[in-house]
């Protein structure tokens, strides 16, 4: 069945949760006149409780189809991917909850759009499923949200600028954080809090995520290594830097964009990819990227302990579901900023998103995602894919109606 034969264009599956109903939300007022949406989700009553609380400030709302269905019911989940164009799923941790979701859409054809960040789920959908999506000809994005598309935009936007001024390939692309207002997310925690567990359970989880090329199992591979740990100063930005507890997920999407569009005729040669938090300048910010580093170090490291994190997760961490009022959230910001080196010289770009990255900034990256999917003439083959290397001019372009900035600084 084709695409455009499906009952629905998105459905937001996952939409009780805290972070599905900000995405449905998002779609439903921005969209709604021109997509046919879809809550599904397991529980009848909780469905039909969010369409009403969207409906209140979005009255047409009102009429958004239900569809039921458990993230492990593979029969369910086959029939929801039949009817729907795109799926868009915020039910994490991935690991527990996501593969038979993939697998479906997979098989029949069904665009997908997640905001997982865990890379050893992906390692296993690009195993178990990517063969069967290029078949299909479904498109599964992964991380599409604060992980990872504005490090996937931005290495991408900045690459080809430096190509476009100097007529070669840099051999060095930086993605520095540093300034942002907002949460992680109780979702996010959750995937972390789960990754930590595989990795005791099980040492070829270590080893995949120790390899900077883990979403890259059939090469090529490049000069890049571990993501920076320590204190550093950074003679391209001329700053002191930590490192950027995202980096290693993000620099493993950004790898993954690169050998997929080296594939298909394009991407950024063999150009290392990094991250980093920046701090600034002087003795000041020299001691404030080692107390980032003791912080995310020292916090890792408990964490990687099981009787720590029982108690961490029950008693401090923000839980699935979870988040915080929508004064809060309008009130954040994220800056990201780039920069492509080589011989030739030095191109920098700075991307800008308002609200709170891992809540606001983050519904409307997956909903727009999901819009792309379904609705905008996309080059890119089916396949486990990565945002960037799927609908890298659509998006940033949707993005961009959508308070977010991407530009050369």
């Amino acid at each position: 069945m084709s695409t455009h034969e499906r009952t629905y264009d998105i459905v937001i599956f996952g939409a009780t949760g805290f972070t599905g109903r900000l995405v449905a939300e998002h779609l439903a007022r921005h969209h709604g006149g021109a997509a046919r949406l879809a809550l599904a989700g397991r529980d009848a009553r909780k469905l039909a409780a969010v369409r009403d609380a969207i409906a209140a400030t979005v009255p047409a709302a009102r009429d958004l189809p239900l569809l039921i269905a458990d993230a492990h019911d593979a029969e369910a989940l086959a029939r929801v991917a039949r009817e729907a164009r795109v799926i868009a799923t915020t039910v994490g941790p991935y690991a527990k909850y996501g593969e038979a979701l993939v697998a479906a859409c997979a098989q029949h054809g069904t665009h997908y759009c997640d905001l997982t960040g865990e890379v050893t789920f992906m390692r296993r959908m690009i195993d178990r499923h990517h063969a069967g999506a290029v078949a299909s000809g479904a498109r599964i994005v992964h991380t599409c949200g604060y992980d990872s598309i504005p490090s996937d935009l931005g290495a991408r936007f900045v690459a080809r600028a430096y190509h476009a001024q100097y007529g070669e390939h840099p051999e060095r692309v930086l993605h520095a954080a540093g300034e942002a207002r907002g949460g992680a997310s109780g979702g996010t925690v959750a995937s972390g809090l789960e990754l930590m567990e595989e990795s005791a359970r099980d040492p070829g989880v270590r080893r995949l995520l120790a390899d900077p090329y883990a979403l890259v199992p059939d090469g090529p591979r490049g000069r890049d290594r571990r993501e920076q740990m320590g204190v550093r100063f950074d003679a391209t930005l001329g700053l002191w830097t930590g490192p950027f507890v995202m980096a290693a997920v993000n620099a493993r999407v950004v790898r993954r964009t690169n050998a997929l569009l080296a594939r298909e005729g394009g991407g950024w040669g063999d150009a290392t990819y990094e991250e980093c938090m920046s701090t600034g300048r002087g003795p000041l910010a020299m001691l404030g990227a080692a107390g980032l580093t003791a912080a995310i170090v020292g916090g890792l490291g408990a964490l990687s302990v099981p009787a720590i994190r029982k108690v961490a997760a029950a008693r401090w961490l923000p839980k699935p579901g979870e988040g915080p009022d929508e004064a809060k959230r309008k009130a954040g910001f994220f800056v990201s900023r780039f920069f492509a080196t080589g011989r030739a010289g030095t191109v920098r770009a700075t991307m800008r998103g308002e609200g709170d990255p891992g809540y606001d900034a983050t519904s409307r990256m997956l909903g727009e995602s999901a819009m792309c999917l379904a609705f905008d003439a996309l080059d890119a083959p089916g396949g486990v894919r990565t945002p960037a290397s799927t609908m890298y001019e659509p998006l940033l372009a949707r993005l961009r109606a959508q308070r977010f900035t991407l530009e050369l600084a």
